[in-house]
């Protein structure tokens, strides 16, 4: 399951593509209220964010948070990695944190480890291949959809 500050993070980046193209900062306070998200939580958060490259920052009275890359470089799976560690099920099968299970006789030969990886593989491509402007994209889709059956959309 994610936890709140990864699906707080993957809602403050998908605004901040929202607004990429205008190339104009955008102030803390906006995206929290918008977003619905703690500020002093959302100032962690982007600031991490930006450690990691994926967002950029400018001082001062029209300054605020930007993408540091393009909306299609930015996917959920390095975003969850960052805050909630592996992605992986098994720490036999992580990437960046594998570590052999206490339990496991021969890794090679382990049926429970060979389901995991194909697990974590699929996630993983699934995750990578979900960009921002991925989600973007689904986003207006689905609007479209429910739009065409009379239902009503609420914005944010």
């Amino acid at each position: 399951m994610l936890s709140k500050k990864t699906k707080y993070a993957i809602n403050a980046l998908v605004y901040l593509a929202r607004e990429y193209k205008s190339g104009v900062p955008v102030q803390i306070s906006r995206i929290a209220e918008c977003e619905n998200i703690p500020r002093k939580f959302l100032e962690a958060i982007l600031l991490e964010l930006r450690h990691a490259g994926m967002l950029n920052s400018r001082k001062g009275k029209s300054g605020g948070y930007y993408l540091h890359k393009k909306p299609d470089e930015i996917n959920i799976a390095d975003v969850m990695r960052l805050f909630d560690g592996p992605i992986a099920l098994l720490p036999c099968v992580a990437y960046k944190y594998y570590e052999r299970c206490e339990e496991c006789i021969d890794e090679e030969t382990c049926g429970i480890r060979s389901v995991f990886l194909d697990v974590k593989s699929e996630t993983v491509k699934m995750l990578k291949q979900a960009t921002l402007a991925e989600i973007m994209k689904r986003s207006e889709k689905l609007k479209k959809h429910l739009t065409g059956t009379g239902k009503t959309v609420k914005k944010k």
